[in-house]
Parts: structure tokens; C-alpha cells; sequence
């Protein structure tokens, strides 16, 4: 089964940072996502309005960082729930859950972090980078340590017939006939 939902919009409001009765942070804010399609009724609805929800660490970035209009990038899963209301009634309630969150806006939007953010420094204080369960979000509040990676070796072939230095040797089959 695959329940996968990835999303661009800009927040509607303010994002509500709330706790549990044991500390977990929860934020729940909503997005409007425009449609490909513009109706020609001017009154018709040409947005869809999501409803979003985000847990912990990811909860924490998005409150500090996200603001009203600003534009969000989105990876999560689709839930549904339920519940009474206090009237007696059953209540049902659609939202994504964001698993995964980055800036989508441009440098200007943002306060001229990167719009990927993914791996750079940003104006906020932090790494707004590292596509992972904390959505760019470093716990710490520190760069982490950049990989070292080494360059790969010169292409130097040696001769014709012969393996190159990178181990990959050049094909003298040279038919003229296609291989399939």
C-alpha cells in the first residue's frame, strides 16, 4: 500500500504551535494550493485549502520559520480520524501530515535563505538543509559535519583495447550492425 502526498502551497494563517499533556509538539496550519485549471466565474473557487499537520521537531521548525503567505514545500501521508463533537455529533476530518518540510519560496521570501535550503546556511540561525525527519531542522541548532568526498580519478584511457585507468575499458566491435 502507498499513502504519499507531496505539496506546494502558502500558509493561509499563522501556524498553531500547541503541546500534549506530555510535552510533544504538534503545529497544524492549512495551505492553499492553486488549481492548473482557472474557472471563468470569478466567483468560483480556483485554490484548494489542505489542512496540515506536523509532530515534534518538524512542528517546532515550521512555527518558527513559516509564516502566513509564505510558500511550503510539503512531503507527508494522507489521514483520516474521527471524533465526537460537543454536541453529540460524529465528526470526520481529512489532513496531511507532513513527515518531510522545506522552503519552496524564493531568497527574497524567505529572508534570503536558499529556496532549496537543503545543505546551505541560512539567515535563521541554523542549517535549513538536510531533507530528513526533521525537515531541515537540526536539533542542535549547529551545521552538521560536511562528508568529505574524494575526486574521482582522471579518465585516462591507455589505448585502444586496452583497460583505462578508471577501469572501464573502450568496445572495439565496430560490425556495423545494431545490437538489437
Amino acid at each position: 500500500m502507498l499513502n504519499k502526498a507531496i505539496l506546494q502551497g502558502r500558509l493561509v494563517a499563522d501556524p498553531e504551535l500547541r503541546h500534549t499533556q506530555s510535552g510533544t509538539a504538534v503545529a497544524t496550519f492549512r495551505i492553499a494550493c492553486d488549481r492548473d485549471y482557472k474557472s471563468k466565474d470569478p466567483n468560483a473557487q480556483n485554490a484548494d485549502f489542505i489542512n496540515i499537520v506536523a509532530w515534534r521537531n518538524t512542528a517546532e521548525f515550521i512555527s518558527r520559520y513559516f509564516t502566513k503567505g509564505s510558500m511550503i514545500l510539503i512531503d507527508g501521508r494522507i489521514q483520516t480520524r474521527d471524533y465526537t463533537d460537543n454536541n453529540g455529533q460524529r465528526r470526520y476530518v481529512t489532513e496531511v501530515v507532513a513527515d518531510n518540510v522545506n522552503f519552496a519560496g524564493s531568497k527574497r521570501e524567505s529572508g534570503g535563505a536558499s529556496a532549496s535550503g537543503y545543505g546551505q546556511q541560512n539567515n535563521y540561525g541554523g542549517n535549513a538543509g538536510g531533507y530528513g525527519s526533521y525537515g531541515g531542522y537540526n536539533a542542535n541548532n549547529q551545521a552538521p559535519a560536511q562528508p568529505s568526498y574524494a575526486a574521482p580519478a582522471a579518465y585516462a584511457p591507455t589505448g585502444l583495447g586496452q583497460a583505462p585507468a578508471n577501469e572501464f575499458a573502450e568496445l572495439n566491435d565496430d560490425d556495423g550492425e545494431l545490437p538489437f
